[in-house]
């Protein structure tokens, strides 16, 4: 999904939301259709080892 078609899409979100999702589409993290995003295979794999990262940092 082009930069354009995304910004247009998210164009009611607030500016810094619009940002974060915009950067999260450009790595792939995040798609969105008809105006809801929703997080890719890559995305999750990202979240899961950030996830455990953050886990072994708290104990």
């Amino acid at each position: 999904m082009g930069g354009a078609e995304s910004t247009s899409r998210t164009a009611r979100l607030p500016a810094s939301t619009r940002f974060v999702l915009n950067e999260l589409v450009a790595l792939g993290l995040v798609t969105v259709n008809d105006r809801v995003p929703a997080i890719t295979s890559k995305g999750r794999k990202a979240l899961v080892r950030g996830s455990f990262s953050l886990l072994d940092a708290a104990a």
